[in-house]
């Protein structure tokens, strides 16, 4: 019975561990801790969502977290912290702020819509958010929010969702909070991907023993398909020149029409002017003569 009271000892111990790291890191988003025995000691991971206020200033915080592991019967510890990459796909650190929100005073149903609509929006394929206890009342209930597709019973609730749960502290009660996640990467047994067929065999077979003959046949036919192809390239480039040709004569007959044009309109303009002229100075000279008349 020794060695299973060891084994026994040993997950506790861990539990335990993991129960205060979640209460001491609570601020900084904990995401959950990876415990690890290893020849030199025990290595201790830490995944938040703010590492800088799990170090400290200076390391001071981080160094007084690992003096306090030693109480728990840890030999040698040593912690190190990770940023969570993907804080959305999280279902720890999920649970853990919409519990901190719900203790800031936080409507549950404006909670746990925001939180799924945060999630959802991040590429989850699906989210359910369960918060439960004295919501609106005296009486304890159950409130479910739900979005996208979510796995309750087979093998993929153990491999392709991810479970968070938290509590949050209230006046009236204590709220209880769980949170499920697909993450996008995710496979589930409903997804399928078709592939492209493959050749038969047969078909790979008759293709590797093509004889050659058709081959020279293909050389011997490219030359006289080149010649061919070269006496009407001939042509077309004569064709083409031709073309250049009469569009440049027809430029140059309606350029020069258009000259004439001008020419004309300029002469008619001035015969125009100088008749006006004329008519002016004769209608001068008639009304001299005319007061010349009635002076006399």
């Amino acid at each position: 019975m020794a060695v299973e009271r060891k084994f026994v000892e040993d997950r506790v111990r861990k539990l335990r561990v993991k129960e205060w790291m979640a209460q001491e890191v609570r601020n900084a988003g904990f995401g959950g801790v990876d415990i690890t025995r290893t020849p030199l000691g025990t290595q201790i991971t830490l995944f938040v969502e703010r590492p800088g206020l799990v170090i400290g200033k200076g390391g001071r915080r981080i160094r007084m977290l690992t003096e306090k592991l030693k109480e728990f019967g840890i030999e040698n510890p040593q912690v190190s912290v990770d940023e969570i990459e993907n804080p959305e796909f999280n279902a720890k650190l999920m649970a853990s702020l919409l519990a901190r929100a719900l203790e800031r005073g936080w409507y549950f149903r404006k909670a746990g819509y925001r939180f799924l609509y945060r999630i959802m929006e991040a590429g989850a394929k699906g989210c359910e958010i369960e918060i439960s206890g004295k919501l609106t009342g005296e009486r304890a209930r159950t409130e479910k929010f739900v979005a996208g597709t979510m796995v309750h019973t087979g093998e993929p609730i153990y491999t392709a969702v991810r479970v968070g749960y938290d509590v949050a502290i209230k006046k009236l009660g204590v709220l209880g909070v769980k949170v499920r996640i697909i993450p996008p990467d995710a496979e589930l047994p409903d997804e399928f991907e078709v592939k492209e067929p493959m050749k038969a065999e047969t078909e790979i077979e008759t293709e590797a023993k093509e004889p050659t003959e058709a081959k020279e046949d293909e050389e011997a036919k490219e030359p006289e398909k080149t010649e061919k192809t070269e006496k009407p390239e001939i042509k077309e480039s004569e064709e083409v020149e031709e073309e250049k040709v009469e569009k440049v004569e027809e430029r140059k007959e309606a350029e020069s029409e258009a000259k004439k044009d001008v020419e004309t309109k300029t002469e008619a303009k001035a015969e125009a002017k100088a008749e006006t002229r004329a008519e002016k100075v004769d209608a001068k000279t008639e009304e001299k003569s005319s007061a010349e008349e009635a002076a006399e």
